[in-house]
Formats: C-alpha cells, sequence, structure tokens
C-alpha cells in the first residue's frame, strides 16, 4: 500500500513538473468528448483524466476509450478553462493514470497551483487571458476560500 502512495504521489510529481516544462497536458478525445470516469472513492465524482505525455494517454486509448486520441492542451487554457471550470463542477482531475486506472485524483485548482508554483519556480512566463500572470493567477486563487 505505501508502495501504491509513493508511485502515485511520483507519477503526479512527475505530470506537474512536466506540464510545467512542456506547458502543455494530454487528455484523451472521441467524436462524443472527452474521456471521463468516476472516483474511485466515490461513485457520484466525476473525473476527468489528464497526461503529461502524448505517450502515456496513448496508452489508456482502450476498454471503455478505444477510439479516443490524445490531445494536446496547452498550459494557459488547462490552467484557466479546465481547471476552474472542473473547480465550479466539482470534478476532480485524475493525474497520469496507467491503463488500469491507477493513478491520482485531485481537486483540479490544487494541480492548478502546483503547477502555477512550478511555473514560478522555473520563471516561466505564461500569458492568460483573466491574470496578469502567473503570481497573479496563484493570488487569486490563494484568496478563495480553503476548501480546497
Amino acid at each position: 500500500m505505501l508502495q501504491d502512495i509513493a508511485i502515485i504521489e511520483l507519477k503526479y510529481n512527475t505530470f506537474i513538473e512536466r506540464a510545467a516544462a512542456a506547458r502543455s497536458v494530454w487528455g484523451l478525445k472521441s467524436k462524443t468528448g472527452w474521456a471521463n470516469s468516476h472516483s474511485n472513492d466515490d461513485e457520484e465524482v466525476s473525473v476527468i483524466p489528464f497526461w503529461s505525455d502524448r505517450a502515456l494517454a496513448k496508452a489508456c486509448a482502450r476498454d471503455d476509450w478505444k477510439g479516443y486520441l490524445p490531445v494536446e492542451i496547452l498550459i494557459a487554457e488547462f490552467l484557466e478553462s479546465w481547471c476552474v471550470e472542473m473547480d465550479e463542477n466539482d470534478v476532480l482531475a485524475g493525474i497520469n493514470w496507467d491503463a488500469k486506472m491507477f493513478g491520482k485524483e485531485s481537486p483540479a485548482l490544487n494541480v492548478a497551483l502546483d503547477i502555477l508554483n512550478q511555473l514560478s519556480t522555473n520563471n516561466t512566463a505564461i500569458v492568460f487571458k483573466n491574470y496578469s500572470g502567473v503570481d497573479d493567477f496563484i493570488a487569486n486563487i490563494n484568496e478563495l476560500p480553503d476548501d480546497l
């Protein structure tokens, strides 16, 4: 069990680092929409999976997601649109799941904040529509109520 937790955290940290470095994440999409699932902890909670690399996403395009293709999502869109809207709808982000749907499920704004902090550490500038920069976005998230 501890090994599983360590693997999940390593995959999550890899996602954060690679997403910040590549300035993009990957999802799976079909003609009917984006891949999604239910939380392993609560069937009532929806999860949208994302991957740090195209190959990781492609490896999960099987079984229920057969026919889905990896699609790149630029980091500004992922942070501003995906993460904010997922938070508003109480949808979790599934991070770097493997083909057995094994991986971390995290509140979308927690993922956004971790990526933003990594971008700040890397001194990477991103152009956002609704924020003046990475630090402004971080400050905005930090001003939200502590239900994250």
